[in-house]
């Protein structure tokens, strides 16, 4: 479970299209929980290219289960519950951002 995820905790509430991404230094297996956390999360699992690879829904508030997002994780965002589905966004989708080496991003940033 990430100790460091302390950015959503104890938040009632978030903008709809806000988030906050995790960028480990490198890819590596990981899990979540929602301890401390107020609000349901979409919790989006993306390798070093940038390319989701699990998505868990829902994430349920105050859980401590363990939700493991799998090995070789380099990324993973969190978002509000249920926005990954109204986005359409689904394993394989691809994310950019400065924190993606761009020699490795599947989508570089410009």
């Amino acid at each position: 479970v990430d100790e460091r995820a302390l950015g959503l905790m104890h938040r009632t509430s978030m903008p709809q299209f806000s988030g906050m991404l995790f960028a480990y230094d490198r890819p590596q297996t990981v899990g979540f929980w929602m301890r401390n956390t107020l609000i349901p999360l979409d919790l989006l699992f993306a390798d070093a290219r940038g390319v989701v690879q699990r998505i868990h829904a829902n994430a349920v508030p105050l859980s401590e289960e363990n939700i493991p997002g799998g090995d070789d994780i380099q990324y993973v965002l969190e978002i509000n519950g249920g926005l990954a589905k109204m986005l359409g966004l689904t394993e394989g989708t691809q994310f950019r951002h400065p924190a993606i080496d761009p020699e490795a991003a599947a989508w570089p940033c410009e």
